[in-house]
């Protein structure tokens, strides 16, 4: 059990099928070592969702791209990160998750220096999608690493917290490092950088990663399953991001909608009849999973949301440029490390429940702080003391979700929790924050001007801290007590 909280106990997980035929892997060499690769990897994989944004008025100048193109340059990697999440995660239990991990960053490595040569809008477009992939293996892949490489509760969750400030951090400073990187050399070098990185850490993996050795019984990849659940997240992301751009009821995002529908029916047809199905459908009826998987897609948006207003305040209203607004946003970091760690501790005295609502409570406070910004706002009140509070809260509410997430299956299907709370995430990610930047443009329909666009950024604000109140109410779902140590014989855990 993790914390004291045992006045709702989670109960056994649903039987979830026969096993399937997995690689077993054997302990970590160097288990600190593969706590820094995961990170590393987690971070730079989750900063390509948004390091673009500040970069796109020089990228546009360079390559000649369109309204419309520059939109692409940005959903390209999330539909394709978030679409391909599921069989990522899945890969990685079936063929290894070391060959999953180093193949995915080689992917994603390549992907990154085709889109710092590009020399067309299509190309960067292109590489992106590719790059988009390969961030869906690496990302549930270092998850399941850091969760099957540290079986004890202690040491589990302290690993758990800095992966999740590196996924946080890495979500909330895309503008930074976008700035930094854009304003020093060039825009090329926001994607330039992953690879030498790329580079590095394929070396650490392939020493500090254990081998595997296959177990009896073939490997059956659920391609049915995979194709549609894959293509019906994709459609989704993608209405979401085409009603944004050309409004709800237009062609494209209905379109993307229904397809959307069709595939998710598919899915569930093919998983009922598939042998070794890629989400096995008894996984819902486990609650940690769904809560916590539920809780992710809720406030998945409110993070990006309050960077990407930030972001937006800080250079069109009190006249920033993209160096300097990234270096105003850099504190962020320190508040996402301080609330992750400070909820390694606290999971383990007040239980994921009640951390949760604590890191919940502590970012919506600072939201609604932020809310009052305006246009002769002053940064180390108005701007930076409320960022580093909101940003300790979203640190510390992510790891109780992560533990709840990952503490119902057992270590063979470590990928298909990592995927589902990586896919929940995103997916809510991509429809939170078009929602919250719909509510913030929406409050200002009839004005123009700094004030007015400060105004909407403080609806937008108030919107993000209405999603987190909501799911300190929608918490009380989250078990008291959380299985995290093997199971006691006869009761099924995961596969078993």
């Amino acid at each position: 059990m993790i914390g004291p909280e045992t006045d709702e106990p989670a109960g056994p997980p649903a039987r979830l099928g026969t096993p399937p035929a997995v690689l077993v892997e054997g302990r970590p060499r160097r288990p600190r070592l593969l706590l820094a690769i995961a990170c590393a990897a987690q971070f730079i994989c989750v900063l390509d969702t948004s390091i673009v944004n500040v970069a796109l008025p020089p990228m546009q100048e360079s390559l000649g791209l369109s309204a419309t193109g520059l939109q692409w340059v940005v959903s390209s990697y999330t539909l394709t990160f978030a679409g391909f999440l599921l069989l990522g995660g899945r890969v990685g239990d079936l063929w290894g998750r070391k060959r999953a991990f180093i193949g995915g960053l080689l992917l994603f490595s390549v992907a990154s220096l085709a889109a710092g040569l590009a020399q067309e809008g299509w190309q960067l477009v292109a590489a992106r999608f590719v790059q988009g992939v390969g961030g869906a293996v690496l990302v549930p892949t270092t998850l399941s690493l850091v969760t099957t490489g540290f079986t004890e509760p202690h040491a589990r969750a302290r690993a758990l917290s800095l992966l999740t400030a590196a996924a946080a951090a890495g979500g909330g400073l895309g503008g930074v490092f976008g700035g930094l990187l854009t304003g020093l050399l060039s825009w090329r070098w926001i994607f330039f950088v992953n690879v030498p990185l790329g580079a590095v850490l394929v070396v650490a993996a392939a020493w500090a990663l254990a081998g595997q050795s296959p177990q009896h019984g073939r490997v059956h990849l659920d391609l049915p399953g995979s194709l549609s659940v894959t293509a019906g997240t994709a459609a989704l992301v993608a209405a979401v991001i085409l009603g944004e751009e050309r409004g709800w009821m237009s062609a494209p995002a209905v379109l993307c909608l229904a397809l959307a529908a069709t595939a998710f029916a598919v899915f569930v047809v093919a998983e009922r009849r598939a042998v070794q199905p890629v989400v096995p459908l008894a996984v819902f009826r486990v609650r940690p999973v769904t809560v916590a998987n539920g809780l992710a897609a809720l406030i998945g948006g409110a993070l990006p949301a309050t960077m990407f207003f930030l972001t937006l305040y800080l250079q069109l209203v009190l006249g920033m440029d993209p160096l300097l607004a990234g270096l105003a946003l850099s504190p962020g970091a320190v508040g996402i490390a301080l609330g992750a760690r400070a909820a390694s501790r606290l999971i383990g005295q007040l239980g994921p429940r009640r951390t949760f609502v604590l890191g919940s409570l502590v970012s919506a406070g600072a939201l609604v702080w932020l809310s009052g910004l305006d246009v002769a706002g002053r940064y180390q009140w108005d701007v930076l003391a409320p960022l580093v509070l909101a940003m300790a809260g979203f640190g510390a509410a992510g790891l109780p979700l992560t533990v709840t997430a990952t503490s119902g299956l057992g270590a063979q299907r470590a990928g298909l929790a990592s995927g589902l709370l990586s896919a929940s995430r995103q997916v809510g990610s991509a429809v939170g924050l078009a929602a919250l930047v719909a509510s913030s443009w929406a409050a200002t329909s009839s004005m123009t001007g700094p004030e007015a666009m400060t105004r909407g950024f403080g609806m937008g604000m108030l919107a993000g801290a209405g999603l987190l109140l909501t799911a300190c109410l929608a918490a009380i779902a989250i078990p008291g007590g959380l299985i995290s140590s093997p199971p006691r014989r006869g009761v099924p855990h995961g596969d078993r």
